[in-house]
């Protein structure tokens, strides 16, 4: 079968429209009734009009197609394909068109093609009296009339937006007519960009160099600009030389599409360039960077060469369509091609605009989805987008937001949906009862059947294109604040009662994991709060924190609970150990290598991570260890809460918590023999006061460790106690609670004697390093001994294991009949 590039765009909507009737009869296969119902809903086309003047109706074709097909219950929208006749078919419309002497496939050809195939589609024609030979003396009557009213060759017409006396026929399949589109009111209505359209016009009438090309960031709306030209030039608001100008959007895929063999491509695109000459359309090329190198082959031209002498002399007139990173790379690199376009910078639009831009095409969306969208709805999707879709462009990203929502809220809250969703329920099983009652030859039943099938299938056809405004769902800013967080991962829903109650709560859950560190905690919290409740900044991230104190007392936990607390999981913090990034070029490894060096195309470890997790908690373990060309990105992020990578891409932090962790002034700590077990329990006032001591000593050993603006863009610098006896028994039951939570899976009991938690704690506690020998001192004294005892049988499913001393002091593992103490309290 030939390729598609030389279909006509009238043959490829037929083949769309016969997909659409597939899926419609909820059959697996395109078969050639598909394909007759797309002849006869394609009016524009040839075998449309041929059909019609033979006194055919969709209706009349629809009614006999139910009586003469069965369709297959078992329905996969996804595994739809031409069927083996509707393949001859299309191979038979091959051999037509070369028959006819035409380099193109049309309307025409596929239902010549059609009535050589004996299949459904003849079956039907038949039942409605018509005949091959009657289709093929009206076909040749259609196109000798086509013939004798225009020179264009018969069947280029039903390319879309063609004009019978265009001489443009290879154009026509190569291109769509945006203003035959504009007549026909199918492009949506352009809001504002005035002053961008009326520099168009200048340009395009122009003597020479009338070449405007449009330069702006994807999504700005560029197309939209020319879409704009073309009903302007529709309603006569033009200058008299544009006046009745055809003006064709060209596919740059279909140009190049099938030119195998050298000289090929050049040759099309001269006849293209001829043909738009002789006609004076003008051309608009979407993408027009793609015509560099477009075509060329070994020592080929490529399509940018053969174009420039035209554009020179005014012969061509084309408007270009890029974005400011293609123009640079391969235009402005091209002189030659450069001065022959007229650049005109394209903005992208204020969030005022793209309301604007939003509500006047409203309309469209509304009637599309069968809703109704409020103006608090447009005023999100044009705030929301701005602030949370960083990566994307207005008015666009904002469109795109309208559109997602609209049919989230048609698919969750329509009744015609859920109504809509009960009758196909009711089609399938009727179609079952109609295909049990042939089998069994039952005639009353199947046309029984028959008639319900019909009544079912016209009810979900008048639900599917009925749409009563009145009693329609209604688009709400919470609908559209949903899809923002679908989107980006940020949680912008209003807060519901739960969640602003756990947030109350947010210091008693993280005082559950840690332990001694209230100012922390409080810290961190109240940050949270301030950015759930929109109160933080908007232009930094929601907080910036530097973490100091001793090793071992939870700096790293406090940001692992504050992670598990905010996104239900540990693994949700990005953490980056900050010694890896000691020399100056490693600093590149968090925003990705410069042009030119090795790993340039791998993305920023830092950015990346950002970029696919915008909202969450960012930590910069021993930042202190950094190069300081780290530091300055970091001041970057706290001030500006962005960040950019190698490729130029702006990455959001203004979702994000900054920690940043630091042993600075550790040899001060050690000094402080004051802290810790030092201290007696009715010494509270003096461990206050050699807190305050600490506190002051290590700020003196951050503003020498770090530049003030670092020390001043930061949120709060929270320094950590130092853990007392008290605390570190605490955390002994912790660690001792999570065996206890694996054991259960065993049926096992762990509880623990308050003298076995004691000689733990001293055995776990080093003034130098914390709360960090901890860990490996249960290991060695709880979990080694209780692995040995499980292997060994000693302890079985429903036991009580207590952790308790035995007459040396020593921590033991003992098995517990009588339930004399308590289970390890929860803190």
């Amino acid at each position: 079968m030939a390729g598609m590039e030389r279909f006509t765009q009238r043959a490829r909507r037929v083949l769309s429209l016969a997909h659409q009737e597939a899926e419609r009869a909820r059959t697996n296969n395109i078969g050639t009734e598909h394909l007759l119902l797309g002849l006869m809903d394609e009016e524009g086309g040839v075998a449309g009009r041929v059909l019609r003047e033979l006194g055919m109706t969709s209706d009349r074709v629809r009614e006999v197609i139910r009586r003469v097909t069965n369709t297959s219950v078992s329905f996969d929208s996804t595994q739809i394909e031409l069927a083996s006749d509707t393949q001859q078919v299309l191979e038979h419309a091959v051999e037509e068109a070369r028959r006819l002497g035409h380099h193109y496939i049309g309307t025409e050809h596929i239902l010549l093609g059609l009535v050589r195939v004996d299949s459904t589609a003849m079956e039907v024609l038949r039942r409605l009296g018509v005949t091959a030979d009657q289709i093929r003396r009206q076909t040749r009557r259609v196109l000798n009339e086509s013939a004798s009213s225009s020179p264009t060759p018969a069947g280029a017409g039903p390319a879309r937006g063609a004009q019978p006396n265009a001489k443009t026929p290879l154009v026509d399949q190569l291109a769509s007519d945006l203003t035959t589109k504009a007549e026909e009111k199918k492009l949506d209505p352009v809001i504002g960009r005035q002053m961008e359209i009326e520099r168009v016009i200048q340009i395009l009438a122009r003597r020479t160099k009338n070449n405007p090309a449009l330069i702006g960031e994807p999504g700005v709306g560029k197309t939209a600009i020319v879409e704009g030209l073309a009903q302007r030039i529709v309603d006569g608001d033009v200058p008299a030389p544009l006046m009745n100008k055809r003006l064709l959007q060209l596919d740059v895929g279909s140009l190049v599409a099938g030119t195998m063999y050298r000289g090929q491509f050049e040759e099309r695109l001269k006849r293209v360039i001829d043909e738009l000459k002789q006609s004076g359309a003008i051309l608009f090329i979407d993408e027009v960077h793609m015509l560099v190198g477009a075509g060329a082959a070994g020592s080929s031209v490529d399509a940018a060469n053969i174009l420039k002498p035209a554009l020179s002399r005014g012969e061509l007139q084309v408007i270009g369509a890029t974005t400011m990173d293609e123009y640079r790379k391969h235009i402005e690199s091209d002189a030659a091609l450069e001065r022959r376009f007229q650049p005109i910078t394209v903005e992208e639009p204020s969030e005022e605009e793209t309301i604007q831009i939003l509500k006047g095409i409203r309309s469209a969306y509304e009637e599309h989805h069968h809703l109704v969208i409020s103006d608090e709805a447009l005023e999100a999707a044009a705030h929301l987008s701005s602030r949370y879709v960083t990566e994307r462009f207005l008015p666009d990203k904002a469109i795109d937001l309208i559109d997602e929502s609209s049919s989230r809220v048609r698919m969750y809250k329509s009744a015609a949906a859920k109504e809509s969703k009960d009758l196909f329920g009711q089609l399938r099983q009727a179609r079952q009862n109609r295909s049990l009652a042939q089998e069994e030859g039952n005639a009353e039943d199947v046309k029984e059947w028959e008639e319900r099938e019909i009544e079912l299938t016209e009810q979900i056809e008048r639900l599917r294109t009925g749409w009563d405004r009145a009693n329609s769902p209604v688009v709400s800013a919470e609908d559209i604040a949903e899809v923002v967080s679908m989107w980006t991962g940020v949680p912008l829903m209003q807060l519901a009662e739960e969640e602003s109650q756990r947030l109350l709560k947010m210091e008693d859950e993280l005082r559950k994991s840690i332990i001694g560190q209230d100012d922390a905690i409080v810290a961190i919290s109240r940050a949270v709060r301030r950015a759930r409740a929109g109160l933080k900044d908007p232009k930094r991230p929601i907080g910036s924190f530097m973490f100091l104190g001793p090793t071992g007392v939870g700096k790293t936990e406090l940001t692992k609970a504050l992670a598990k607390f905010m996104f239900g999981s540990e693994e949700a913090a990005i953490q980056l150990d900050m010694s890896e990034f000691m020399e100056r070029h490693t600093a590149s490894r968090l925003v990705g290598a410069p042009p030119g060096y090795i790993g340039y195309e791998e993305a920023g470890q830092l950015t990346e991570a950002l970029r696919r997790r915008p909202y969450s908690i960012v930590v910069f373990d021993e930042v202190e260890k950094a190069h300081p060309e780290v530091h300055n990105m970091l001041l970057q992020i706290m001030e500006e809460g962005h960040l950019s990578d190698a490729k130029g891409r702006k990455v959001d932090f203004r979702n994000a918590i900054i920690v940043m962790t630091s042993n600075i002034g550790a040899d001060v700590i050690k000094r402080q023999s004051s802290l810790g077990f030092a201290l007696k329990r009715d010494e509270a006032t003096e461990e206050r006061l050699s807190y305050e001591d600490m506190r002051k000593k290590l700020n003196d050993s951050l503003k020498r460790a770090f530049r003030p603006e670092f020390i001043n863009r930061l949120d709060a610098t929270v320094i950590f106690r130092a853990l007392n006896k008290e605390d570190i028994q605490k955390i002994v039951r912790l660690e001792l609670d999570k065996v206890a939570d694996r054991l259960k899976e065993h049926d096992l009991v762990l509880t623990a004697a308050p003298e076995a938690l004691a000689a733990l704690a001293d055995a776990g506690y080093d003034a130098e390093f914390g709360a960090r020998p901890l860990r490996r001192v249960i290991q060695q004294k709880v979990e080694d001994p209780l692995s040995d005892k499980l292997l060994g049988g000693e302890f079985q499913n429903g036991n009580t294991i207590l952790v308790t001393l035995d007459s040396d002091g020593e921590v033991i593992l003992e098995r517990q009949n009588e339930p004399e103490k308590a289970e390890i309290p929860a803190v």
